[in-house]
């Protein structure tokens, strides 16, 4: 039992790590680079991919 907690434990710490990492993304008009988020956190790319989208433009990550 002790390890199946441990594993647990493990994993959830896995998770929440990765949903932290800062990424790159660009935003594309027409296949056409536009602009950068570098080093974007979540709160930082919602708000990109809001500002990406007014223009018209996709988001992906670089």
């Amino acid at each position: 039992m002790k390890k199946v907690l441990g594993v647990a434990a493990m994993a959830v710490l896995g998770v929440v790590a990765l949903a932290s990492c800062k990424k790159d993304y660009e935003c594309k008009v027409a296949g056409v680079t536009v602009s950068e988020c570098a080093g974007c956190d979540s709160d930082d790319k919602s708000a990109f991919e809001t500002a990406c989208g007014l223009v018209g433009g996709t988001v992906s990550t670089k």
